[in-house]
């Protein structure tokens, strides 16, 4: 097989409807657009989730709930996470940049440090915020944190 007898599968190709060819063809006439109307006009289209004069679905549905628009989202790294990448490459400070290294979060992204599992290595951690169980967790270990 090479590039030069490549064919779509049988039956998966159709010809399109070719529209406007005379009446003989059942496409003919009004063009399947039917008659007088805006929709038999040139140049006409509906707006975006018109649904004939009926209340739109984007209308029906509840509204609910509030979007903070300040919201500050942090990407969120446990302890357990921690201390597997502390033992995997030898670490006494953990920086962002280490984190990104590895994988664990995004450049871009804002850390912050969860209390799930334990923490057993004397580590400097960076981060943007901690919760107050991984702060205790870090300290009870012998370790600090940075806050950016």
């Amino acid at each position: 097989m090479n590039l030069s007898n490549l064919r779509p599968a049988k039956g998966s190709v159709k010809n399109r409807k070719r529209i406007g060819r005379g009446t003989g063809s059942g496409r003919g006439g009004t063009s399947t657009r039917g008659h007088k109307g805006a929709g038999s006009r040139s140049g006409h289209s509906t707006k975006i989730g018109f649904e004939g004069g009926q209340m739109p679905l984007q209308r029906r549905v509840p509204k609910f709930g509030f979007k903070n628009l300040n919201r500050v989202e942090y990407n969120g790294v446990n302890l357990d996470a921690l201390q597997e990448l502390v033992e995997k490459h030898n670490l006494t400070t953990v920086t962002l940049e280490e984190l990104v290294a590895h994988g664990l979060v995004a450049k871009k992204d804002k850390v912050k440090i969860l209390g799930r599992g334990e923490l057993k290595a004397k580590v400097e951690v960076t981060a943007h915020a901690f919760s107050a169980s991984a702060q205790a967790a870090i300290e009870a270990a012998g370790g600090s944190i940075v806050k950016l």
